[in-house]
C-alpha cells in the first residue's frame, strides 16, 4: 500500500477518461478547473453544477451526477 500511496503523492497524470463535477455552492477552497485540467491526459470533461450545490453531489444533485458516471463511461469508447 506505502508504494501505491508513494506514486499517487506524486500527483501523476491521468490517463483514463475523466468528469469531474463541482457544484456552485461548495465552501471549501478548491482549484479552478482550468488550473488541474491539464493532468488529465485521456478524454476529460468537467461540469460545474449550479443551483446552490454544495459538495455532497450525490445527494444534492442525484441526476447530474449519474449523468456524469454516464458521461465518463461513454468516453472510454
Amino acid at each position: 500500500m506505502k508504494t501505491l500511496e508513494a506514486k499517487l503523492a506524486k500527483s501523476p497524470d491521468i490517463w483514463v477518461p475523466t468528469v469531474t463535477l463541482e457544484g456552485d455552492a461548495n465552501g471549501a477552497a478548491f482549484p479552478l478547473p482550468e488550473n488541474y485540467a491539464s493532468k488529465y491526459k485521456g478524454k476529460y470533461v468537467h461540469h460545474t453544477l449550479k443551483g446552490g450545490i454544495g459538495h455532497n453531489l450525490p445527494q444534492e444533485a442525484p441526476k447530474e451526477f449519474a449523468d456524469a458516471i454516464v458521461e465518463a463511461d461513454s468516453l472510454s469508447r
